[in-house]
């Protein structure tokens, strides 16, 4: 999969990437007075919704083509590049018509494989940056598999928006970020630039700089941040939109690391950290190569005596005692309840086929 750098798309890259602007295109007045807003807080792409997927009808579903002139016209008013969401040919079609600058591709219509071919089939011989929001749901190679369907016809101006991911587990933000999942898709792909959307990941716009700076940390490539100019009024996610004046408070607070340095202490006392978080390691895998040994002898004995495989109140018992003591040590809940789930899942696969054997 050939993929160009960020610089190709028409802008400075030499900062993180930042895209603002309303999540859905309302009026004229209101996309042109926040666009002007961000325009002097140095925001270079202006982003805003034209067509909203809504999960039931009746809904505001977006103002349609007319909000693509009203783009045109932010254009030639301030200069900034223009971004919207696409998810069918049709809305490519009068996009690219419409002379939009960027395209990028939701999270509700990133999970439908026919839905990203029919929009890649329309994207056939278009110099164009094509962004891909994560699925909804945690799935890696789907997410993957909607970038090889675009580069598929040649598009090779490509760009991943990490917005996090649905969950029936209550949490603070309106979405998981699950960060593991763009790490992976960093390490897997690492020429696809990373954009984060923590507007949609936060649902929340007092979680939204602590995101961000998470993100950045992380080494993300840019934001795509969602503002109004009077964002109490606005038709859809009031409660995620900053006004462009705050949102330029937000930025400039952020604090932007480097991504390595050639400092000789830096370098010596991470190359002495990290030796030691090697042997860790290795002493983690021989730890768990002699649990599961346990694990086996445990399936077995099971067997022998006609038992079933899982026992839920041991479970809950141990999950309960491993929390305790991880707190205890400084250790998160989290960290707890997915590291010994994972080892505890291992655990029923190798009793489950002792038993079956």
């Amino acid at each position: 999969m050939k993929i160009d750098s960020i610089n190709t798309w028409g802008v400075d890259a030499t900062r993180p990437l930042i895209m603002a602007g309303p999540c859905s295109a309302e009026s004229e007045e209101q996309v042109l007075e926040t666009a002007r807003g961000l325009k002097e807080q140095g925001i270079q792409i202006f982003r805003a919704g034209i067509w909203k997927p809504r999960t039931r009808p009746n809904c505001f579903e977006g103002v349609g083509f007319e909000g693509l002139q009203w783009l045109k016209k932010v254009k030639q008013e301030t200069g900034m590049l223009t971004a919207t969401e696409v998810a069918c040919q049709k809305h490519v079609n009068e996009a690219l018509k419409m002379g939009v600058d960027i395209l990028w591709i939701g999270a509700r219509t990133s999970v439908n494989p026919f839905a990203v071919q029919e929009i890649a089939d329309e994207l056939r011989g278009v110099d164009i940056p094509v962004l891909i929001k994560n699925p909804i749901n945690p799935d890696l190679e789907l997410w993957i598999g909607a970038f090889e369907r675009i580069a598929g016809v040649g598009i090779t101006k490509l760009g991943a928006i990490h917005r996090g991911f649905s969950s029936f587990e209550k949490i603070k933000y309106r979405n998981a970020p699950q960060w593991q999942l763009a790490l992976e898709l960093r390490r897997r792909l690492p020429e696809l630039p990373i954009i984060c959307d923590p507007s949609h990941m936060a649902g929340k716009r007092e979680y939204i700089k602590e995101l961000s700076q998470k993100a950045l940390d992380l080494g993300v490539n840019g934001l795509m941040i969602e503002s109004h100019c009077n964002p109490d009024v606005a038709l859809s996610d009031s409660k995620q939109q900053f006004t462009p004046t705050d949102l330029g408070t937000v930025l400039r607070e952020l604090v932007i690391r480097h991504t390595d340095t050639d400092n000789a202490d830096y370098n010596e006392i991470m190359s002495e950290l990290r030796a030691k978080i090697d042997v860790l390691d290795d002493m983690l895998l021989d730890t768990l190569q002699k649990r599961m040994n346990i694990c086996r002898e445990i399936g077995q004995t099971k067997k022998d005596n006609n038992v079933q495989v899982f026992q839920s109140s041991r479970w809950d018992k141990i999950i309960t005692d491993m929390q305790t003591r991880g707190a205890e040590k400084g250790l998160s809940n989290e960290l707890i309840e997915k590291t010994f789930k994972a080892i505890h899942q291992e655990s029923i696969n190798i009793q489950t086929e002792i038993v079956n054997s």
